[in-house]
């Protein structure tokens, strides 16, 4: 077994054992999948599906450690892959129903995206009543708005 086969397996040996398992359990092997997302070793196209899934467990799993640990490997896998927007618009569509810790993973992954969809989700969470998602979606809306300028300057 060569050393991708190894993430990959470790991957899904995560994945299976997600299903079983208590919520701390659970959020162990979200850990190890972040491990692996952080390595970078991926292909793009293991790594977008290994954040859909992280998606679905962010938006359906009921426990807080399991949605942040969730988040969390999102947004390492944003820093080592280019996600497209279409893989976390599942986030982007029910952001309204984080609080406010999660609200912050979310925003920060949408603005990664660089797609300018997420403008207008990431501008809502501007006047937002806690000051940690105001900041976040500032830096958000930042980052969009340089990705949009800077796209604009390249052509």
């Amino acid at each position: 077994m060569d050393e991708y086969q190894g993430l990959t397996a470790l991957i899904e040996s995560a994945w299976e054992e997600l299903e079983g398992s208590g919520a701390g359990r659970r959020a162990l092997c979200l850990d190890a999948v972040d491990d692996v997302l952080e390595t970078g070793r991926l292909t793009q196209d293991d790594a977008e599906r290994a954040v859909e899934r992280l998606v679905t467990v962010a938006l359906s799993d009921e426990g807080h450690p399991v949605r942040e640990a969730a988040l969390h490997a999102v947004c390492t896998a944003s820093v080592h892959y280019a996600l497209p927007y279409r893989v976390v618009e599942p986030l982007a569509v029910a952001a309204d129903v984080f609080e406010p810790l999660l609200l912050e993973y979310v925003l920060a992954v949408l603005a990664s995206t660089h797609d300018q969809a997420a403008l207008p989700i990431v501008e809502r969470f501007l006047h937002h009543p806690h000051p940690g998602v105001r900041g976040e979606a500032a830096e958000a809306v930042a980052e969009l708005r340089w990705s949009q300028e800077s796209a604009g300057t390249a052509r």
